[in-house]
């Protein structure tokens, strides 16, 4: 969503007394204190909104507390989100005090504030005596074990709460072992998130003994956490037990061998698990047999997550034989292992017969000819199998044709990553083929090949046909002018296509002009890459007119090529008339000062871009001050991406001038300037009048300690990188 100002919030508020909408989306439009006061007076009298989103704004303690004094007015609001509020303990002692009376709120999002011990202990008083609360999101709060302690104890008596988030705290075991205990004896909480907690074997072997008997948790995320082989047999005990628990995740947890062999016996008995994953762990193929083992009897299992577990040709064979007999499951992710072309061949086998698998993942897991080979004929009669991720693997040579000729009987496939698999001309001819008249293919990822533009030619032709292909990716390729062309052409009569990525790739002038005289007729494309692709200014104007006619593009990447100042001058001329541009990427580009001087004359006019990149760019002191003159009018731009230029003191006094009236940029990056200590001390200045800015990055320039100091003093709303 756009940026709102203080006006136009104090506007909102007022039509909200009268107005009979029931949601409310605000996220991140740099509302501060002042406009959650006027909003916090319309709730009190509105009777239709139940759903209230303000993530990511500045609301602070300040909103915090009105919209707590509404809360115990308002009876139809049920959802409301605070989450990056920068909201303190005073604000979360008002908002608990408002759960102890209030009848209607189910879902609280506090993510991301800065809660410490005062406001999680009242928090967890209001927890006993809520009769309403469901889902209460408490994740990056830093609450550690003290904080885990008292939500324990309300968990206890709390009967109406049925999800708890509290990932990224650091609780370990001493948090886990408190929340176990909460779990025995509640009746209502079914899903726990306590990622990344910094908890161990003994949390884990608690929070197993819980799973015993409780009755009602259906989901475990323990993710990032160091449980071990320790905590992994505790949880597979656990499972043979419990009949509730549908969802466990336990990636990136150190689990070996013997872990997954205990969950695999688990599994055998265990009739409510759906989903496993166990990603980023050293299960190996020891672990991998034991849970083929457990999929021929397990009748549930739907998911299951082995990504990056040192995975080989065994382990993969097992899975095969296993899915040849399994009737459940949908998923299987073995990318990041080492299955190879013994895996591939094993796995395409079992294809030939199962009828329930939907998604393949085998991104990186040196797949070579026979792999792919086999993979084509179980093409033939599979008809379940929607998404193959195949990227980071090596496919050459003619064996390629077979893939592509099983692809044109096969009808269900509508995902096909082959990014940096070393695919060639050959190949994508006969992929080309097979896509003519593909009626479910939508996304193709042909990234980092060797193509080049003879296999662009025959993708552009392909194109003219297929009508559902929506995303391509060819970045990456050694496309040069004629395939741009080709490419271009087909543009103007494809129906389908909405991202095209050419980045990485060396189109040149004569390419990139085909391409943007194709955006005058194109009416699909809304994203256009063409990072680092040799354009200079030459041909930028044929970009401008685009510009002028095209309703649809709305976000252009040209990073690192050599627009400079006349071709700024081409694309501000179009961004004058232009509507539908939200995201213009020049980053790397030479523009210097003329080109600042041009783009903010754009901006004076422009009422739709909200993101403006223009890193590595050369702009000095000149060029900032052309661009504070455009934010003192222009009301749309909340990104302005300055990084690594040349402004100095001067140009952060211009700007910081701009900052004491702009409502609506939220983000101003001067990382790596040549800004000093009467720079800092001028934004600083000009922050005390601001109400929007939420990011200021001043990393990299050369402000000293008293300076940052004040900046840091100006306002708790910000967040500053220095």
């Amino acid at each position: 969503m756009s940026q709102l100002g203080s006006s136009r919030a104090q506007a909102l508020a007022e039509r909200l007394k009268i107005n009979s909408a029931t949601t409310l989306d605000l996220r991140n439009t740099t509302i501060g204190g002042n406009e959650a006061l006027a909003l916090a007076e319309a709730l009190k009298t509105n009777s239709t909104l139940t759903t209230l989103d303000l993530g990511n704004n500045k609301i602070g303690d300040v909103g915090a507390l009105a919209l707590a004094e509404a809360l115990k007015a308002n009876s139809t609001l049920t959802t409301l989100s605070l989450a990056g509020n920068s909201i303190k303990d005073n604000g979360v002692l008002a908002l608990t005090e408002t759960l102890k009376t209030n009848s209607t709120l189910t879902n609280l999002n506090l993510r991301y504030n800065s809660i410490e011990s005062n406001g999680a202990l009242a928090l967890c008083e209001a927890l006993k005596t809520s009769s309403t609360l469901t889902n209460l999101n408490l994740g990056q709060n830093s609450n550690e074990g003290n904080g885990a302690l008292a939500l324990a104890e309300a968990l206890k008596t709390n009967s109406t709460l049925t999800t708890l988030t509290l990932f990224s705290n650091k609780i370990g075991d001493v948090g886990a072992l408190a929340l176990a205990e909460a779990l025995k004896t509640s009746s209502t909480l079914t899903n726990l998130h306590l990622e990344h907690n910094s908890i161990e074997g003994n949390g884990a072997r608690a929070l197993a003994e819980a799973l015993k008997t409780n009755s009602t948790l259906t989901t475990l995320e323990l993710t990032g956490n160091k449980i071990g082989d320790v905590g992994a047999l505790a949880l597979a005990e656990a499972l043979k037990i419990s009949s509730t628990l549908t969802n466990l995740n336990l990636g990136q947890n150190s689990i070996e061998g013997n872990g997954a062999l205990a969950l695999a016996e688990a599994l055998k008995t265990n009739s409510t698990l759906t989903t496993l994953t166990l990603f980023g762990n050293k299960i190996g193929d020891v672990g991998a047999l034991a849970l083929a083992e457990a999929l021929k009897t397990s009748s549930t299992l739907t998911n299951l997550h082995l990504g990056h577990n040192s995975i080989e040709g065994n382990g993969a064979l097992a899975l095969a034989e296993a899915l040849k007999t399994n009737s459940t499951l949908t998923t299987l992710v073995l990318s990041g292992n080492k299955t190879g072309d013994v895996g591939a061949l094993a796995l395409a086998e079992a294809l030939k017969t199962n009828s329930t698998l939907t998604t393949l993942e085998m991104v990186n897991t040196s797949i070579w000819y026979q792999g792919l080979l086999a993979f084509s004929e179980a093409f033939k009669t599979n008809s379940t199998l929607a998404t193959l991720g195949l990227r980071d693997n090596t496919i050459k040579d003619t064996v390629f044709k077979a893939f592509s000729e099983a692809r044109k009987t096969n009808s269900i496939l509508t995902t096909l990553e082959l990014q940096r698999t070393l695919f060639g001309e050959n190949e994508v001819q006969a992929l080309a083929e097979a896509i003519k008249a593909d009626s479910t293919l939508t996304t193709l990822d042909l990234g980092y090949n060797s193509i080049e533009d003879n296999g662009a030619l025959v993708i552009a032709e392909a194109l003219k046909t297929n009508s559902a292909l929506s995303n391509l990716s060819l970045a990456g390729n050694s496309i040069t002018y004629n395939g741009a062309l080709a490419l271009a052409e087909s543009l103007k009569t494809n129906p389908s296509l909405t991202t095209l990525d050419l980045q990485n790739n060396s189109i040149g002038d004569n390419g990139s002009q085909a391409l943007f005289e194709a955006l005058k007729t194109n009416s699909t494309l809304t994203t256009l890459d063409l990072w680092g692709n040799l354009i200079e200014s030459n041909r930028v104007l044929t970009l401008s007119e685009a510009l002028k006619i095209n309703s649809t593009l709305n976000t252009l990447y040209l990073q690192n090529n050599s627009i400079r100042a006349n071709g700024a001058l081409a694309i501000s001329d179009g961004l004058k008339t232009n509507s539908a541009l939200t995201t213009l990427d020049l980053w790397g580009n030479s523009i210097g000062d003329n080109g600042a001087l041009v783009l903010s004359e754009a901006l004076k006019i422009n009422s739709t871009l909200t993101t403006l990149d223009l890193p590595q760019n050369r702009i000095g002191d000149d060029g900032a001050l052309a661009l504070s003159e455009a934010l003192k009018t222009n009301s749309t731009l909340t990104v302005l991406n300055l990084w690594r230029n040349s402004i100095g003191d001067s140009g952060a006094l211009a700007l910081s001038g701009a900052l004491r009236t702009n409502t609506t940029l939220a983000t101003l990056d001067l990382g790596y300037n040549l800004i000093g200590d009467i720079g800092a001390l001028v934004m600083a200045e000009a922050l005390e009048m601001n109400s929007s800015l939420a990011t200021l990055n001043l990393v990299g320039n050369s402000i000293g300690y008293n300076e940052t100091r004040s900046l840091l003093q100006v306002s708790q709303d910000v967040r500053f990188i220095v």
